[in-house]
């Protein structure tokens, strides 16, 4: 799906201080209708486009953002289209940003989640990620403890890297169909990681804080194992250890799905693990007006949000 059956298939789906830019992006006053419009930041860890989702009726009070990357081979706007992200940022007064990875970063347009040079902070892809970040905060009002990360496939690895390097900016993460922090550090690892998970599950630094993590995965995805969601799950849930709880349902289309939440040493939940029955590599309850859904499962772009707002930084 979203790894052509290529060469580099990975290479297809799979802190710089913010510059004051010439126009904000957005009317100080208030915000009369809504806007998707492409943005540029530039920064140490290189210059991108970026698609902002700006609701209506915004009057100035600071709002959460929702930052979100994109699959192999997509674009900000199929992304959207496919996620309806837009449509719950209309609902409940968000921003949605929606960075672009271009073909001269990768033939194919995947976040390069398995280079090394790509997965540590301040440098590479996280780096950039983290400016743009900074760059609408500068430029928005947005409440900076309300800030959080997800994607799909490699955008989804993507997220876990920046979970795990910038825990003071992201409040939480969101991953579907992706892949822990470090599971690869280069192609061959990248390959052997999608078909059977990391050699062993890899750990992080030890943050100061856990980033709460909301993770989706297919059991029947056949391009990123099914094994990589329980990793990535257990990684950023900082390991065994508190209470799980798990319950199982099924969605209105008729896919049913086992969901775990995790709970730190204080009985707080810090993450939960859908993992649906049946499905294989796409978004789950995305539109059919993007790529790489499936409508008939659980709404995950409502569960990521609804986990988010549950969520913010420590003060």
């Amino acid at each position: 799906m979203l790894f052509p059956q290529m060469l580099f298939p990975f290479i297809d789906l799979f802190a710089a201080p913010p510059r004051a830019p010439a126009i904000a992006l957005v009317p100080p006053a208030q915000q009369a209708a809504p806007s998707f419009d492409y943005h540029t930041v530039r920064s140490a860890g290189g210059g991108r486009r970026f698609r902002l989702y700006v609701p209506a009726g915004l009057r100035g009070q600071p709002v959460p953002l929702i930052v979100m990357l994109h699959g192999c081979s997509q674009s900000p706007e199929d992304f959207a289209a496919g996620t309806r992200m837009n449509v719950l940022a209309e609902a409940h007064g968000f921003l949605v940003a929606y960075p672009e990875q271009p073909k001269s970063a990768n033939p194919n347009k995947c976040w390069n989640w398995f280079n090394a040079g790509d997965q540590g902070r301040d440098a590479g892809e996280p780096q950039m990620i983290a400016d743009l970040t900074r760059q609408i905060v500068f430029d928005h009002a947005v409440d900076p403890a309300r800030i959080y990360v997800a994607g799909l496939s490699a955008g989804g690895a993507a997220a876990a890297i920046m979970g795990a390097t910038y825990p003071d900016l992201y409040a939480a993460v969101g991953i579907h169909s992706g892949l822990a922090c470090g599971a690869a550090r280069d192609i061959p690892g990248a390959f052997s990681a999608m078909r059977s998970g990391a050699p062993a599950a890899p750990t992080l630094a030890h943050n100061e804080r856990i980033v709460p993590t909301i993770v989706f995965h297919g059991d029947r995805d056949r391009t990123v194992s099914p094994v990589n969601g329980d990793q990535a799950s257990e990684q950023a849930s900082g390991g065994p250890g508190g209470r799980t709880d798990v319950s199982r349902g099924l969605s209105a289309q008729g896919v049913a799905y086992t969901r775990t939440v995790r709970h730190d040493a204080r009985d707080h939940s810090i993450g939960e693990y859908w993992l649906l029955e049946g499905m294989g590599h796409a978004w789950s309850g995305g539109s059919a007006d993007g790529s790489f859904t499936d409508p008939k499962g659980p709404d995950a772009s409502a569960e990521f949000v609804r986990f988010f707002l549950r969520h913010r930084l420590p003060a």
